[in-house]
């Protein structure tokens, strides 16, 4: 049977990898995604604890960071899209040294 040990067990493991992912990379695209992954992981912490425990609170959490996570998505996708056009990268060394 699979308990709460092993969702939250999944999700500490996928919150490390997104953590690596944000530390690590140089591309602003696959930093969204390793962003996305944290969130996600977060998510399935609350619901996971939000079922062991019988409360709704959990599921409202992991709703309103599913909210966020689509709002993040919108306007990070269109500052990407802008950024490529102006330097031709999405580099993170090469957008650092933008100015004005």
């Amino acid at each position: 049977m699979i308990t709460l040990e092993h969702y939250l067990a999944l999700s500490a493991i996928l919150f490390a990898i997104g953590m690596f992912g944000i530390m690590r990379r140089q591309n602003l695209l696959m930093l969204f995604f390793s962003v996305e992954i944290a969130l996600n992981s977060v998510n399935i912490g609350f619901i996971a604890a939000a079922y062991y425990l019988g409360d709704m609170t959990g599921q409202i959490f992991a709703f309103f960071v599913i909210a966020v996570a689509a709002s993040e998505v919108a306007v990070g996708l269109g500052l990407l899209i802008l950024m490529y056009k102006r330097k031709g990268t999405l580099d993170l060394n090469a957008i650092k040294n933008m100015h004005g």
